[in-house]
């Protein structure tokens, strides 16, 4: 939760700097691609709502039907509190400190759920640890930052097919996007660790993060070559294998 709240910050830092204030009615470019996968009279649950701004712009666009926004510490909670306030929708958004899906109850009907702006690893435990309060949710709304992968092998284990992915680079950072719903999917290890959908589709924004991967990963396995003694085998073994699915995906 604190490399979420940290990347949050950090992303309104440069927004405002260029002369742009991230709230309700300005979302950044990564969240409205997140909004663009919340359907038409969803009732959506936020986790790790930060200041509301998502779940609060989708009531205002007349998106959703209700809105949860969960946070487990106490200062993004008052700052989501002050959200709803301000926009005069404490009646359909509920605030809610909670830790992850905790903050969702089951007379909430939440049909979506969306996990932003955390580490893949940090999703998977959210997840893991509520699946019981994710009877009747029809879709989850993914943005993690990192362990992408282990995100995806957790939703492929747990019930879910992946429907829908987006790759976007903002602020210097590259966002993935995964869409899941309840349903039995079998995927290959490449496609778990590029995406199945980005995989398929080979957006620019695509090549040009996997382009910029393989030089990564090269010069990385130029060090390990340098060090050899000091790095386990089976991390050199993993780095070519990485290596080798790139150049094939890159064509």
């Amino acid at each position: 939760m604190f490399e979420m709240r940290g990347v949050r910050r950090q992303n309104r830092g440069r927004l405002q700097n260029q002369g742009f204030t991230l709230n309700e009615q300005t979302l950044s470019r990564r969240l409205e691609r997140v909004a663009a996968h919340v359907p038409q009279g969803a009732r959506l649950a936020d986790i790790g709502s930060d200041h509301g701004f998502l779940p609060v712009a989708l009531m205002l666009r007349g998106v959703i039907e209700a809105g949860v926004a969960g946070e487990v510490a106490q200062t993004p909670f008052a700052s989501a509190q002050r959200t709803v306030r301000r926009n005069g929708l404490e009646a359909r958004v509920t605030v809610r400190l909670a830790d992850g899906l905790a903050a969702v109850e089951p007379q909430d009907r939440i049909s979506v759920v969306s996990l932003c702006g955390m580490g893949g690893e940090t999703m998977c435990e959210i997840l893991e640890a509520g699946k019981q309060r994710l009877a009747g949710v029809t879709r989850l709304v993914l943005q993690p930052n990192g362990a992408e992968r282990d995100l995806r092998q957790w939703l492929v284990g747990n019930g879910y097919r992946i429907v829908s992915e987006e790759l976007l680079r903002e602020n210097r950072f590259d966002y993935e996007i995964i869409v899941a719903e309840p349903g039995v999917a079998v995927y290959t290890a490449e496609q778990l660790y590029f995406g199945p959908v980005l995989m398929q589709e080979k957006s620019e924004a695509f090549m040009v993060k996997w382009r910029r991967m393989l030089r990564q990963k090269q010069q990385t396995l130029a060090n390990f070559q340098r060090a050899r003694d000091a790095v386990p085998q089976a991390k050199i073994d993993d780095f070519n294998l990485q290596v080798g699915w790139i150049t094939q995906v890159l064509g």
